[in-house]
């Protein structure tokens, strides 16, 4: 005897999905989808977006959207959903590859640029004059320049960066984020979150112009 197919769709929309220009969406791409039987493959393949041109390189799926396109494949469906109410669908063209000329531009400014903000943090609460004050109170003589104290201190800013950064070239320390990797994913979600506010208002913008063309 076979066992009655479960008649509920529960799905959980991605943040954000890349898609290439002319592209086509369907459902187990921007979700994931928990349905019994065979419904979960046949919804998978559901088609709730396609690109145009004229759609520019962000899209937001709304989740009404999607369930209308349920709907229509699958009449009485009851749909759970899980997450954000929307998708945010960024058109990609082909991939540009890195210009090695820029990233050495850049490396040797950021390089250049750390080393002169710390030189000039230095300068400006008289570290020098705090190691030769240091050294003398340690060692009972003053001298101009305290190297064997400088040199470490010098090696201990670097060593000081990689724990902090927790990185070392491509070699992750431990599996703890670093400050900057915490920044950059709140600066996408921060992104990510402005992009859909924006975009849900132009399309509220345009249903109410195309309601009221008088308007």
């Amino acid at each position: 005897m076979n066992e009655p197919q479960s008649r509920t769709l529960y799905l959980r929309l991605r943040k954000r999905m890349p898609l290439p220009p002319g592209g086509t969406v369907r459902l187990g791409e921007a979700a994931r989808l928990l349905a019994g039987g065979d419904l979960e493959r046949r919804l998978g393949a559901v088609e709730i977006y396609h690109h145009h041109p004229d759609d520019g390189n962000r899209v937001v799926i709304d989740m009404l959207h999607i369930v209308k396109a349920i709907s229509e494949a699958e009449p009485g469906l009851n749909v759970e959903y899980f997450g954000e109410p929307q998708v945010l669908v960024m058109v990609d063209g082909k991939p540009v590859r890195a210009n090695r000329l820029v990233l050495i531009f850049a490396w040797l400014l950021l390089f250049f640029g750390a080393g002169l903000a710390i030189m000039n943090f230095h300068a400006d609460v008289s570290m020098n004059q705090v190691h030769i004050r240091i050294t003398e109170l340690i060692t009972g003589e003053k001298k101009e320049h305290p190297f064997w104290f400088q040199v470490p201190y010098s090696l201990g800013i670097g060593l000081g960066m990689i724990v902090f950064f927790n990185h070392l070239f491509r070699k992750r320390l431990n599996e703890e984020p670093n400050p900057l990797e915490v920044e950059l994913y709140l600066y996408q979600e921060n992104v990510n979150a402005y992009v859909i506010a924006d975009e849900m208002r132009k399309l509220k913008g345009a249903y109410r112009q195309r309601d009221d063309p008088d308007a």
